[in-house]
This record gives C-alpha cells, structure tokens and sequence, in this order.
C-alpha cells in the first residue's frame, strides 16, 4: 500500500502595489542568495502565525521600507506552485502611507509606470499583480451579430468608445472576413495607443503578431498551445468555460481569463450557468485575473470585485447605442 503523501505547507506572503500621486508604483529586487534573485517584485513579506494579514502587510512595509501604511484594499490573491515550495501571494493596493520609502534590508527600489514595467523583469507569480493592476475592471465585447456592412458606424462606436474611458476592447465580429476585421483594428489602433486604450482580435493570433495588438484565445485553441502565443509586451486573453481551462491558461501564461456564462445567455444556451458562488471559486484559485462573463452587465462588476474576480465583460450592455 503507498502512504499518502502529506500536502506541502502553504507559505501565506502579503505584498503591496504602492501607488504615488504620480500613479507610479514601487518595485523592490530581490537580493542575491534568495530564491529568484535578481528580479523584481512588489515589497512585502511572509506573514507571521496568527498574525492578520492587513497587519502583517503594516509590519512588512514598515521592517522593509520604514513606512507606516495608513489604509489598504485588496487587490488579487495569486496561488503560486515552485518547485520547492507553494505559496500564496495575498496582495493589496494603496497609496496612503506615512514616510518615504528607503531600503532597509538592502535591495534595490524603483518607482515606474504600471505601463512602462516590462513583465520579463517580475517574478511569475508578480506579472499576475502587474495585470490585476494594469487591467480595467471592465472588458468590452463587440456583439457577434454585428455585420460586415456596418463596418463604419462601428468604427465610430468603438473610437467614441475609447474617447469616453473604454480601456479594453476585444473585436469579436464572427460575421465578417478576418482580412476586414484586422483592417478596422489599424485602423482604431493609432487612438487606442493616444488614449492607453488596449485591443483583442478573437483567436486571430497572426493577425495580433502582425499589428502588435491582444488575442483572445478561443477555449478550443487554449488547449492545442503549449507556449504563450504572443510575447510578454502584448496582451493574451483565454476564454474559458472550466477550472481546467483556467489551469491552461496559467500554463501557458495568459495575462487574464474570461469564465463564462455565469447567467444563462443567448450566446452560449448549450452550457450551464456557472453561477457567482462556482465563479467566486474557481477565480479565487486562479494564478491570473478572471473577468465574469454571460449575463453580466456593467452593474455586476462590484459583484465580480466581492468574487475575487477582476470586474466582468460582456457585449450588448456594454456599448452606448
């Protein structure tokens, strides 16, 4: 009979993304002789038995940076599984805190744009934070019924879109030829680059190679990858319908999730509802950001927030029509 073999310990570690009034935040590098040394991480630290973790976070920034913080809020909760160790990165956000921030434990700090961090410089489990913390809190989805003809009025729907804050946009146009729909996606990207907008082709990943732009992977393409498709510098979303779709996506290392439908939907009526207490599950587990997807509106992203998820995405109830 083969013993059981006893589940490794979780290692609780609280870190911070610490916001100036700049909107810079503070990266700290790992020093020599730790695990992943040499890379760049979000200042924190483990939590101590017993200790409550907003506490802990105060105790942390304080030994680490000689700061007082003042208030903080959740942000995401990475799982993250090496080799020689697991560990769960509890992470909050704020930008309320007394006295200046100075290496205390010897390592190097950096203060930079969320938009200016080239992922490769972060440990794994902290490119999941950067995204948490780069990714809006909603996701919006051309409706699939939109037609080839309606190319221009579109053109300007999504440009008026971008203009009034939109900030991730996936072009899902299932009617029209590929060639067309990466012609609209030039033709919109000078103004989504001039407002900090991003774009998505839906499963077009040489058309997104080709402009420099975001993929949303369709969940059937998730599984036939074994490598992210495109590189760190542009965006890959996966749609998925299943815990092991998430654990895809984490393997080949998407920047976020949607989970879908978490309400029956027209789109997707051969699928059960996932529903907010499975979501709220199934994303708190996840090692990335997960929208809610089907039947959710703009009203739901505080719901989708209370879930552990990032904020939701949808199509018709996100445009102004």
């Amino acid at each position: 009979m083969v013993a059981a073999v006893a589940p490794r310990p979780v290692m609780h570690v609280m870190a911070a993304v610490m916001h100036d009034a700049e909107g810079r935040v503070l990266l700290a590098q790992r020093p020599a002789g730790k695990h992943l040394a040499g890379m760049w991480e979000f200042p924190g630290g483990k939590l101590e038995r017993d200790e409550a973790p907003l506490a802990g976070l105060a105790r942390e920034l304080r030994e680490e940076l000689g700061v007082d913080l003042q208030r903080a809020e959740p942000l995401i909760r990475v799982p993250c599984r090496y080799v020689d160790r697991e560990l769960l990165l509890d992470t909050w956000h704020t930008d309320q805190w007394r006295g200046v921030p100075q290496s205390l434990e010897g390592q190097a700090l950096q203060w930079l744009a969320p938009a200016q961090i080239d992922p490769s410089i972060l440990t794994p489990a902290d490119r999941a934070i950067l995204q948490a913390w780069r990714l809006p809190h909603r996701y919006s989805i051309t409706p699939p019924e939109v037609r080839p003809e309606q190319c221009g009025a579109w053109f300007e729907h999504i440009g008026q879109a971008i203009k009034r804050g939109e900030r991730l946009i996936q072009l899902r146009l299932p009617l029209w030829p590929r060639e067309q729909v990466r012609v609209l996606a030039a033709a919109l990207l000078p103004l989504a680059r001039r407002h900090g907008a991003g774009l998505l082709l839906h499963g077009d990943i040489e058309g997104a190679l080709g402009l420099g732009i975001g993929v949303q992977l369709k969940s059937a393409q998730l599984a036939t990858l074994s490598a992210r498709p495109l590189p760190l510098s542009q965006p890959v979303g996966a749609s998925c319908h299943e815990a092991a779709h998430l654990a895809q996506a984490q393997a080949i290392a998407a920047d976020f999730a949607t989970l879908s439908p978490i309400a029956a939907t027209r789109d997707l009526p051969q699928r059960l509802p996932l529903g907010w207490q499975r979501f709220h599950s199934w994303a708190e587990s996840a090692a990335l950001p997960v929208y809610a997807l089907g039947g959710t509106a703009p009203s739901h992203i505080a719901q989708a927030r209370q879930c552990s998820g990032q904020g939701v995405a949808g199509m018709r109830e996100f445009w102004l029509l």
